[in-house]
């Protein structure tokens, strides 16, 4: 039989890593991955508008496809970086001192977090 998991929205979790638009921010955010990550946000929105040109000029297929690639990567680090300061901070937190329903909601966020990124 399989284990029935309790259905907890993540808005239970309001008091451990809030973020918008729920009125949730995240905590503990380092500065410095804050910037690194806007900064390769930004490198990526340039290789995004790269992309909309090699289409509209009817670039090569495979080098669209290469380039497509680059983004999917630089995407998946950007998430690496943010699941990491999550766990480090938000999923800690609210396991370390959240009542049993915050913790559960936790842990369901998590799964569901890994589940979505391992795609």
């Amino acid at each position: 039989m399989a284990k029935q998991r309790s259905v907890i929205t993540t808005s239970q979790l309001s008091d451990h890593c809030p973020h918008e638009p729920s009125g949730r921010k995240a905590t503990g955010v380092d500065p410095k991955i804050k910037a690194s990550n806007l900064r390769r946000l930004r490198l990526i929105e340039g290789q995004v508008r790269g992309l909309y040109r090699m289409v509209e000029e009817d670039r090569y297929c495979a080098d669209i496809i290469t380039q497509v690639s680059a983004v999917q990567q630089a995407l998946r680090s950007v998430a690496r970086a943010l699941m990491s300061n999550h766990l480090t901070h938000c999923a800690t937190e609210a396991i370390r001192t959240g009542s049993a329903r915050e913790q559960q909601a936790m842990y369901d966020e998590l799964l569901d977090l890994i589940y979505k990124n391992a795609r």
